[in-house]
């Protein structure tokens, strides 16, 4: 959530972010609201004054019509407060509800645009392969091998859900592994996380926990949700809480299922294990002080890198528009796999990264004592290392063999015990 004295200060500024953004919000109703309650607040403090002069003129010698009249006056402020402080709360709350709807300021250098077909690419790491046959997407690659069964998933669970079978189970957790090694080394502290948060957590984040464009199933008769995504239960960790300056930054890792609706999901583009209503992620999330926010950022985009290159999946990045961002990210950079089995061959989203700045942290209400006494908000930010669906879709795309059978990633060898998964017999 933006400051609201920003968002008056600015409001051309962020009323032109909404249009970028191509979000719907009503930057003036919140000014309005903000003067609202401001001139309530101001209001509200004086009659506290006289109340508070009411009361200590009740301490001396009076007469009793004095006291009569001063008792009188009393009753007459301590109704026109409750009043007024009815009133203050009501504004507060349709002031806060009106700037959730405002998304964060976009970075100055991030592509406008209104679809992902407007982002920017920046970078491309390694070749995609040539291959001396047609390739097979990863749908076909994983009925031949018994790797994966959807049919049987849909008659248990429904569309969009799967079974891994055989050696698919252990690229999964060596994928897991081969993630949290990385990150361990790297300094992050691990995590697993609960499956479930409270919608108010949600919110914080800046997810939609209820109605039907929320993206996450909401869990009947109580206040909480499956989670979408660890960034969710780490973003909520500290809520509430005041950070100690000298320990930040503060990066962590967690792993966790994440459940996501996927409401028209559908298409080529959606297909098998590429868009899916529960997958495991690796999820990496950064407190940190402001002035650290952009150089964290880049960190968690290049160990992303790192973590592709390692599996050596070609990829791309690119620098998400402002129409395509998610309203908590200031700027967003994905990285996009070659995915030989898409459409043909194309490139296909297996991590992102955000810069939320202290959006997400206002909401939550965590902060940091600065060294000039105040207490401020941190910035946090959050970003994919292994969302293991996709990555699966990448790896037995990209390493399939002629004879049917698939290598295993070299990085991946160790964690797993094999080096190929070959047709089985009969």
């Amino acid at each position: 959530m933006l400051d609201y004295k920003f968002i008056k200060d600015n409001l051309e500024a962020v009323k032109a972010n909404i249009t970028n953004r191509n979000m719907t919000a009503d930057a003036d109703e919140v000014v309005r609201l903000y003067d609202g309650r401001t001139a309530r607040t101001t209001a509200l403090q004086a009659l506290q004054q006289k109340r508070n002069a009411n009361a200590a003129s009740m301490k001396g010698k009076l007469a009793p019509e004095e006291r009569a009249a001063l008792v009188e006056e009393g009753k007459k402020l301590k109704a026109e407060i409750a009043l007024l402080e009815e009133d203050v709360k009501t504004i507060e709350s349709h002031l806060e509800d009106a700037a959730k709807k405002i998304p964060n300021m976009a970075h100055p250098d991030a592509p406008v645009g209104a679809l992902d077909s407007d982002n920017l690419e920046v970078k491309r790491v390694g070749t995609p392969r040539t291959f001396s046959f047609t390739p097979k997407d990863h749908v076909e690659l994983g009925a031949a091998l018994d790797l994966i069964d959807f049919d049987r998933a849909v008659k248990v669970s429904g569309p969009k859900f799967y079974y891994l079978k055989n050696e698919a189970v252990f690229l999964e957790n060596a994928l897991v592994l081969y993630g949290l090694n990385a990150l361990r080394k790297k300094g992050f502290t691990p995590f697993i996380t609960p499956d479930v948060a409270r919608e108010e957590i949600l919110t914080g984040i800046g997810f939609n926990p209820r109605g039907n464009e929320s993206n996450v199933y909401a869990l009947e008769d109580e206040k909480s949700c499956l989670v979408a995504t660890a960034e969710i239960t780490l973003g909520g960790y500290h809520s509430g809480e005041i950070l100690d300056k000298a320990k930040l930054p503060l990066l962590y890792c967690g792993l966790s299922h994440c459940f996501r609706r996927e409401a028209g999901g559908a298409g080529q583009f959606s297909k098998g294990l590429y868009r899916v209503h529960q997958f495991t992620k690796l999820e990496m999330f950064v407190y940190c002080l402001p002035e650290q926010s952009g150089g964290l950022h880049e960190n968690l985009r290049l160990i992303e890198e790192e973590l592709f290159t390692g599996l050596g999946i070609p990829f791309r990045v690119v620098d998400t528009c402002t129409g395509d961002l998610g309203a908590p990210a200031y700027r967003k950079w994905d990285l996009e796999a070659w995915m030989p089995g898409r459409n043909g061959g194309e490139w296909g989203e297996v991590t992102s990264t955000s810069n939320c700045t202290d959006y997400q942290a206002r909401r939550l209400n965590v902060r940091y004592k600065d060294d000039d006494g105040r207490n401020k908000f941190v910035h946090m930010l959050n970003g994919t290392a292994i969302a293991v669906s996709r990555a699966l879709v990448a790896i037995l795309e990209n390493y399939q063999n002629e004879d049917g059978s698939i290598t295993v990633p070299e990085a991946l060898v160790p964690f797993c015990g094999f080096d190929r998964i070959v047709p089985r017999a009969g």
